[in-house]
């Protein structure tokens, strides 16, 4: 089953068990809505009027232009998610906008953003259109929901909304950060009542970041691939040798850069006995406990034999730093229970796994 029908069939799941429930609106009674100011309390002449305190005085002189009661739209805000790699969102702007950073040196971050969105919309089944090459403008077709009522071949159409998008790029002069917005610029819903035009602000700016965040997702999944592909590309070399760290301890020096490989180490550890107890991003630290593998007489009998790593079980440090003579390498020094270094004599002893498990060769 593929992402889309998945995503689909938990889509159709909601609908039928919300029913006919209104997701927008809160439910219970709103007689609160229909209650009027008290009037001023009448004392009779001849008397002294009672103290009044106004610390929870609430008067009618309020905004009654706004939505109240069932009309008060009650979903959570809609938000933009950075979830790619060097994303960052504009603050204080209300359009639907993210940045792009720079991320993979050899390519053109205007180029890779454009070929997720082209990407993502294709995976809609949309088409896109440039509009200003000047201006780096582009909209896409239009996007049709279609809502059914019945079932089988009593279903008939209940619904009709179409949209369209319009993406504009805004690069900066050195070319290393592009920036997206997204705005809805075409509407149309028919339904029984009518054809309508128009979108209330709210759900259109739940529409645009919706898109937006679609587009991000496809940018974070491109560059996970294109590190998969780095990675396989490599698959037949030899990555990984005997070094020093920058403070001359000894270390295995892998030719990847320090945050690929930093990426890339669960799937080391998951391999090798190593499960991961803490970890440091900042320092490039990974805090890990050691198990060796049992390897079954079933294991061998099969070929399913996992390269065991002959270490104690206890507990290691993995710290990673850029390389000596070149930032695209990365020295990984193992640091054992009592904070000692191994020595350059362990680091052999068991290089012959550790360096195809730290190349990420695949059927070794």
């Amino acid at each position: 089953m593929d992402r889309k029908m998945f995503c689909f069939s938990l889509l159709s799941l909601a609908v039928v068990g919300c029913g006919s429930l209104n997701n927008k609106q809160a439910t219970g009674s709103f007689d609160y809505a229909q209650q009027q100011e008290a009037s001023l309390l009448t004392v009779p002449a001849g008397l002294d009027k009672p103290k009044q305190s106004k610390e929870y005085f609430i008067t009618d002189d309020i905004n009654h232009r706004g939505p109240v009661a069932e009309q008060m739209d009650v979903r959570a805000p809609s938000l933009v998610l950075p979830v790619a790699a060097s994303t960052r969102v504009e603050s204080n702007n209300a359009q639907a906008k993210v940045w792009f950073d720079q991320v993979l040196d050899d390519t053109n971050i205007h180029d890779f953003v454009y070929q997720a969105l082209e990407q993502q919309l294709s995976d809609d089944g949309v088409v896109i259109e440039l509009v200003d090459k000047e201006n780096n403008t582009y909209e896409s077709q239009w996007y049709n929901n279609i809502t059914e009522s019945g079932f089988w071949l009593f279903e008939e159409i209940e619904s009709t909304e179409s949209m369209r998008f319009r993406f504009q790029f805004e690069i900066k002069p050195h070319g290393r950060s592009v920036g997206l917005t997204v705005s809805l610029v075409d509407y149309v819903k028919t339904d029984e009542s009518g054809e309508n035009t128009e979108m209330n602000l709210i759900d259109k700016q739940r529409a645009e970041m919706a898109m937006l965040n679609e587009i991000i997702g496809q940018v974070d999944y491109q560059y996970r691939k294109h590190q998969q592909e780095n990675r396989l590309l490599r698959a037949n070399q030899k990555l990984v040798t005997l070094g020093a760290n920058n403070e001359g301890q000894p270390a295995y020096i892998v030719e990847m850069e320090q945050d690929l490989l930093w990426s890339n180490m669960p799937i080391f550890f998951e391999d090798h006995g190593f499960s991961v107890a803490d970890l440091n991003e900042t320092k490039k630290v990974y805090y890990v406990d050691y198990e060796k593998p049992n390897v079954s007489l079933w294991d061998k009998l099969w070929g399913d034999e996992v390269p065991v790593i002959e270490l104690d079980n206890q507990r290691y440090q993995f710290i990673l730093s850029p390389a000596q003579d070149d930032a695209d390498k990365t020295s990984v020094t193992i640091v054992d229970a009592n904070g000692q270094p191994l020595t350059s004599e362990m680091l052999e002893r068991i290089f012959n796994v550790v360096e195809p498990g730290l190349s990420f060769r695949e059927g070794y």
